[in-house]
């Protein structure tokens, strides 16, 4: 029998936890743009990237060069890239323009993003699927392709989420996984959620600006097959080469989880993941038009509302999730702090870089910008489509979309009806989020996840040697299929 007090102490101390991701998305939250009227991005050269630059850096080489360091310290080195921007920024602009600009985003972008998460991440890891595959490639195969699927329902976190666990007990008696941790962040993390809103955090931003939420299933079906089945065609021939190579019939030690049938646990988080999207989606839909203004911020409604279901969403499976699901899982709060770290000093170091590219001919990123439009100007769409891609891979794919959807005139009828534009935007946000750890916020969960299950993952630069070769080509096909 459940021991009362044995639960409440399990869900004050998870509740202290997760409460504490919650404070660190607010205390180190940046902005993705400059939107308050003291700031102008023209004003900026590109000496202000340049703390961007240092935390991209220290993401790549200090788990290679310093792994303990980097281990241990993350978060104090995170934090000191972010105040390499802050304070700079305070003497140049003023201690309150950085105030408004850190909290505006704190409250309308940052937050909201990592309560999504954090709701996605504590729902998922409460489902227990118990019972183990053996990792054949056959099997392999049929879990990427069914998370690419998930992913549109639940979201890329939500789904990989629920399956790298399984996935990674499936192939721990391999020799070589790793490539099948690499491709799962292709697919059910990245390319898979192509095709819904609530599939990936950029597409629900169109959703938010108008685009309608069919549209994006229509526009980018064709793209989304073709490329999901690229990637499945390539890693079946990869994995099935290598097992057939390692003599993986034969297990190369002793399998930790040996075969059984499949059961799963935690059902109630099955119906709670559902509600996590109802909650999204309904943020949506539903535009009461009554607002509350904080520090001169007009916070919608239905966006308040929804940020408060997701903590509860949260919290209600805290409370309602066997211990034993949870233990099975190795849930804890390790990987989500990484993500809430690294991606709060990514926003605040990102401002001067997403402000330079708003600023458009007039800003230090003009040679950029001026890529996207013809002398007489019309759209160049492949443009569209690299550029917002390659920019996703290193600066976050949602705050990219929107630069460029603002770029290509923010009219979502217009751009729906002129679908090439939209949809090339929509494909480089998304596709190529998964050219880097940190292009979307679950390749990041994926990596430690693993990590923290003994798997070597490659490093930063290491990725990079994975993603490039098999991704860049099928990028290209795309670019002559789709975004001409």
């Amino acid at each position: 029998m459940k021991d009362p007090r044995r639960s409440r102490s399990r869900w004050r101390t998870a509740g202290r936890r997760a409460s504490s991701v919650v404070v660190v998305a607010i205390l180190f939250a940046g902005a993705p743009a400059a939107r308050a009227a003291g700031f102008d991005g023209a004003s900026l050269t590109l000496a202000w990237v340049l703390p961007f630059a240092g935390l991209l850096a220290s993401i790549a080489l200090f788990p290679l060069l310093a792994s303990a360091t980097w281990h241990h310290h993350f978060g104090k080195i995170a934090f000191a890239w972010a105040a390499a921007f802050a304070i700079p920024f305070a003497l140049t602009f003023g201690a309150n323009e950085t105030a408004r600009q850190l909290v505006h985003a704190a409250l309308l972008e940052y937050l909201p993003f990592v309560l999504l998460l954090f709701a996605l991440y504590t729902v998922s890891g409460g489902i227990g699927v118990f019972g183990n595959l053996h990792g054949s490639p056959a099997t392999n195969l049929s879990i990427l392709a069914i998370g690419a699927v998930l992913a549109n329902l639940m979201g890329t976190t939500g789904a990989a989420m629920v399956l790298v666990r399984p996935l990674i007990r499936a192939n721990d008696d391999r020799r070589h996984n790793v490539h099948v941790l690499v491709f799962f962040i292709f697919v059910v993390a990245n390319a898979g959620g192509s095709l819904t809103p609530l599939g990936d955090p950029p597409l629900f931003l169109g959703f938010l600006n108008g685009v309608s939420f069919f549209w994006t299933t229509r526009a980018m079906l064709g793209p989304t097959l073709t490329l999901c089945g690229a990637l499945l065609a390539i890693f079946y021939v990869l994995d099935r080469h290598l097992y057939a190579k390692a003599g993986e019939e034969r297990p190369a030690r002793a399998d930790a989880t040996p075969d059984s049938r499949l059961r799963i646990e935690g059902k109630v988080n099955v119906v709670l993941l559902f509600a996590v999207v109802g909650a999204v989606l309904a943020s949506g839909f539903w535009r009461p038009g009554v607002s509350f203004v904080i520090l001169d911020m007009r916070l919608a409604l239905q966006d308040i509302a929804r940020d408060a279901l997701l903590i509860a969403i949260a919290l209600v499976s805290l409370w309602l999730t066997p211990q034993r699901v949870h233990e099975a899982n190795g849930f804890n709060w390790a990987p989500m702090r990484e993500v809430a770290k690294l991606f709060a000093a990514i926003f605040v170091t990102i401002i001067p870089a997403i402000a330079i590219l708003k600023a458009g001919d007039a800003g230090a990123g003009a040679s950029l910008t001026r890529l996207v439009t013809t002398p007489g100007g019309d759209p160049v769409n492949p443009m569209y489509f690299w550029l917002t891609g390659v920019l996703s891979a290193f600066l976050d794919n949602a705050p990219t979309y929107l630069v460029f959807f603002n770029l290509a005139g923010a009219d979502a009828k217009y751009l729906m009806a002129h679908r090439e534009t939209l949809e090339a935007i929509s494909g480089g946000a998304v596709f190529m989020g998964a050219l880097s750890y940190i292009g979307n916020a679950p390749n990041f969960m994926v990596r430690s996840i693993a990590e923290d299950r003994g798997i070597r993952m490659p490093s930063f630069f290491g990725y990079l040697l994975w993603s490039v070769p098999v991704l860049v080509p099928l990028f290209v096909v795309l670019t002559f299929l789709y975004f001409r």
